[in-house]
């Protein structure tokens, strides 16, 4: 089985938060990885316009349980909001997936609950909300905490999609995606024991 990856579009996510773990799978499976990556939207296929303004069309709906692993991306602040968005969040984690939050996606992924005690981090200037909120804020680029996985600053999605690689398709493919992209892991990985 292929690990199934979906990233969650919406109107003002970050452009580089998701199309830098998106370019990290693509190589990822290009270079023999089993990863079936699909972008999604929470209500139905369409246009998403971005934080900085490119429109991206996003080929299917977002179905809670139907991923191996979900990576939220940042600029979030209307699916902070969403009742129905955060609600799917809890229900995809209990259903078994991963889920992952880069930058201030991690924040929305605080408003469903799911950081609220465990080990999370995020950007550097939303730490002290996401503390406020209740996550147990560690001050490392990605931290994973089993299935709970959150990487902070706009380019961390880069090391959060290798770490995923690395965890879930071997060291090997992840070699060969940083060799690809010409792009080493920056940071520091800290893991739940």
């Amino acid at each position: 089985m292929p690990l199934r990856v979906q990233i969650l579009l919406y109107d003002g996510v970050e452009e580089q938060d998701f199309i830098g773990p998106r370019d990290v799978l693509g190589h990822a499976e290009s270079a023999g990885g089993q990863i079936r990556t699909t972008l999604v939207r929470p209500s139905a296929p369409g246009e998403v316009t971005c934080f900085f303004g490119t429109g991206v069309t996003v080929p299917a709906a977002w179905d809670p349980t139907d991923a191996d692993l979900l990576i939220v991306p940042g600029g979030g602040d209307r699916l902070i909001n969403d009742p129905d968005v955060l609600r799917d969040l809890v229900r995809a984690q209990q259903a078994g997936v991963i889920v992952a939050g880069v930058c201030t996606g991690v924040m929305v992924l605080s408003a469903a609950g799911l950081t609220k005690g465990r080990p999370c981090t995020t950007h550097h200037l939303a730490k002290a909300d996401l503390a406020a909120q209740g996550g147990k804020v560690i001050d490392a680029r990605v931290v994973d905490d089993g299935n709970l996985v959150t990487a902070g600053g706009v380019t961390s999605g880069i090391d959060l999609a290798l770490w995923m690689i690395t965890r879930e398709c071997g060291a090997s493919i992840a070699i060969s995606v940083e060799s690809i992209m010409e792009y080493e892991q920056r940071g520091v990985v800290w893991r739940s024991s």
